[in-house]
């Protein structure tokens, strides 16, 4: 698997984006606590200010956790595995499991899904014998389409592009 290390560049643009959206939140922070206007936040004292930073990091941190759960459970519907979520975050796949406890349900069939695009649906699904997907749909003007017979796709956003490409070949055509 690739090395997900950044590079010393791409840090220094993570930090000042970081920052650059920390400032508002720690001035609204403080605005809040003290009562004084945000545009005076830092003539506060430092230890509240200091404070009022931290303070929107816990919020910033609490954030990026809610985020990354939502990501966690996206790619088990996806079909990833404990393993290869742990190897992704540096942690083993016991780790993974407590971590995101849920995320990868193997008492489930894989998901499939609707796609609906130009008024038109497709049906995504997933081939037992060959892991791959395909799609059959109904394109707004009722054409019926399929993947080919006998091909199937890789993953399910393949699946996902080429359904949705036949639904906006068979759109209604704008008045």
């Amino acid at each position: 698997m690739a090395s997900f290390q950044i590079t010393p560049e791409e840090q220094a643009e993570l930090d000042k984006a970081l920052y650059d959206a920390l400032g508002p939140l720690a001035s609204a922070v403080r605005s809040r606590t003290s009562g004084l206007p945000e545009d005076r936040m830092w003539e506060a004292d430092p230890l509240e200010v200091t404070l009022s930073v931290l303070a929107a990091w816990k919020v910033v941190d609490a954030e990026v956790e809610r985020l990354t759960a939502i990501a966690a459970d996206t790619a088990g519907s996806y079909g990833a595995s404990y393993q290869q979520m742990g190897v992704v975050w540096g942690i083993t796949r016991q780790g993974a499991r407590k971590k995101w406890p849920g995320a990868v349900d193997r008492t489930a069939a894989p998901a499939g899904g609707t796609l609906e695009l130009c008024g038109g649906t497709a049906e995504l699904t997933r081939e037992p014998s060959s892991g791959g997907w395909r799609w059959t749909g109904e394109g707004a003007d009722g054409t019926h389409g399929a993947a080919d017979p006998g091909s199937w796709y890789a993953t399910k956003e393949e699946a996902a592009a080429h359904a949705g490409a036949f639904l906006k070949e068979h759109a209604p055509n704008p008045a």
